[in-house]
Order: C-alpha cells, then structure tokens, then sequence
C-alpha cells in the first residue's frame, strides 16, 4: 500500500475514533498453539496462517525453526517497523530505508527452573532488550525524525505490553482421556 494510501486509511480511523473512542476497543486475534512432537509447536492465526517453531537441538529441538523466545523479538522489531512506517505515511515522509533489531540477553538457566548460587530462582525472561533502528529519508532534519521513532516505539503495541508488563492470567483446562 502507498504511502499515501495509508496516511489516508489512518486519519479515517482517526477520525471514527475521535467520534467513538469505545470502536477502538477489541478483542485481539488469539494464538493458539498446538504441540507436535518434542519441543516442536505450531501456532495458528485465526485467518489460516500459521508459525512452526522448535527449540535448539541443546534443548532436545532440531534447531530447523526460529524459538519462540526469537518470536517475541521478531515481534518487537515488525511491530515498532510498522509503526515508524505508518507515522512516516502520516505526516507524509517517504522513508528511503528502514530497518529494526531487536536484541536480548538471557540466562538459560531460568527455562530449566534452576537457581542461582544464592538459591534463588533464575529468571526465565529475556534479563534486557535493546532495540536499533536504522533508517533514512531524504530531506527530513534528522530531529524530526528520531522524534518520530521516539513516538511510533512508544506507541509499538509489543513494547508497551512488556514494558508495561501487562497482567496475564492462565486458565488451565484438563481434559479428562
């Protein structure tokens, strides 16, 4: 989609949501994993897409997948990407490149619930991430730029769920066989 295209797609949206901000609230399309052998799982979208996923061959996987740790980082750097996309299209700046790492740091330990020497429980979680964006665009005071990279990261709906560290409940359902 143009540039143009979706600068205009978001003002409509603004504008609906301006004038019923209730329409901007819904339910999100759920992920719904399905083990299939080992560590291996495939994850379905509700529109018939679907992620495989296995572990590392050190974790017993077969290491021919992306984890789902590199999942979560896939989806800071897509979603921040899209993001800086959408607010360029917005206030109409042709971006020439872009690119978005997302990085992370962890202690494998905590996936095997193992302690530290001071008995306590290693953190399973990524211990930081840091994000790089690159990118370029001819003619746009480099300011106004970071400025909107700034914005489009705090307004990423990824980051601000793990950086606010959004509540998550579990159900557990047994089925009896």
């Amino acid at each position: 989609m143009a540039a143009q295209d979706i600068a205009t797609a978001l003002r409509r949206l603004e504008s609906v949501f301006r004038r019923r901000p209730g329409a901007g609230v819904h339910n999100d399309a759920a992920a719904t994993a399905h083990w299939e052998s080992g560590t291996r799982v495939i994850t379905h979208h509700a529109n018939g897409k679907q992620v495989l996923t296995d572990m590392p061959v050190e974790f017993g996987g077969s290491g021919d997948q992306v984890s789902p740790g590199w999942l979560l980082r896939a989806g800071f750097a897509s979603c921040t990407a899209t993001c800086i996309g959408m607010a360029a299209a917005a206030e109409g700046i042709e971006l020439q490149s872009l690119e978005v790492q997302a990085h992370s740091r962890s202690d494998t330990r905590g996936v095997l619930g193992l302690t530290d020497a001071d008995g306590e429980p290693v953190y399973a979680g990524p211990r930081d991430m840091q994000m790089v964006v690159k990118v370029s665009a001819s003619g746009i005071d480099p300011h106004r730029l970071r400025a909107l990279i700034e914005k489009s990261y705090r307004n990423s709906p990824v980051v601000c769920a793990v950086q606010d560290a959004v509540p998550v409940t579990l159900q557990i359902d047994i089925e009896a066989r």
